[in-house]
């Protein structure tokens, strides 16, 4: 990842001002144009775009694998993606402005995810959530030293498989989705951790992946509570490192003596 812009500022601190130098993290616009066509402007992290692209497609039901790609290429230096794809695009989009940061878009957000998340029942672990989020944390340098940034990480009992930072909560998703596929890892029953709020949007993408348990620091929105119902994920909000509030499918999530 690329150095964030480093600026002077005054910091006060008990009536005693100073300037120290303060890393700033980087609001990077990438155009995306798929097929000729000036899809949508991703507010993002300036690193490892051509995970962000991929996924995102991926996230939105533009494709299903990197077969479905016939080039791709990114410039950096004049903010732009180009994409082609071996099917076209529908004829008519309608975005729908979502509620993350960086005013994210989403296509063909679907109301119901029953046919889409996994509908086999799984048996996850508190201690081994307690211990990805806490990886995840680990992992988090960029927060740590400038703030701004979201993070999430895929893993199971064994571990952490994928983690991603991006100033949208949004973007970290489509980053792993992305790299997911780049590295051939199928994440249909794995759990997910993120730093951000978790709303029907972020819902959506992970019932794309197959995600069987999604849990964050904070808290759910209602419409994501049900959209967890219907698609038989379970849901942790305020997850730390012993507490947890379980909104739905608590039946999945076991404790360490049951």
């Amino acid at each position: 990842m690329e150095e964030p812009y480093i600026l002077k500022i005054v910091r006060v601190t008990q009536q005693h001002l100073e300037y120290v130098q303060r890393q700033v993290v980087e609001e990077y616009p990438l155009k995306l144009r798929v097929n000729g066509r000036e899809l949508a402007t991703l507010i993002c992290s300036p690193h490892q775009l051509n995970f962000l692209v991929v996924g995102f497609l991926r996230l939105q039901g533009f494709i299903a694998t990197l077969d479905d790609i016939s080039a791709l290429g990114v410039c950096h230096e004049y903010g732009q993606a180009e994409v082609l794809l071996r099917t076209s695009l529908p004829e008519r989009l309608q975005p729908t402005l979502t509620s993350g940061c960086g005013a994210g878009i989403a296509f063909n957000l679907p109301e119901k995810l029953v046919n889409l998340a996994l509908q086999d029942r799984q048996n996850y672990h508190c201690e081994s959530l307690y211990r990805l989020m806490k990886d995840l944390q680990g992992l988090a340098e960029n927060y740590q030293r400038h703030g701004g940034i979201h993070s999430a990480a895929v893993g199971d009992d064994r571990g952490l498989l994928l983690s991603a930072e991006d100033l949208g909560r949004h973007n970290t998703l489509d980053r792993l989705a992305g790299e997911a596929l780049f590295k051939g890892l199928d994440l249909r029953g794995k759990m997910l951790v993120t730093s951000g709020r978790i709303s029907t949007e972020m819902v959506a993408k992970a019932a794309r992946l197959g995600i069987g348990l999604m849990a964050s620091r904070t808290s759910p929105t209602d419409k994501a509570v049900e959209l967890c119902e219907q698609a038989g994920m379970t849901l942790v909000g305020y997850l730390r490192s012993s507490s947890m509030d379980i909104y739905s499918h608590p039946q999945q999530l076991k404790l360490q003596d049951e």
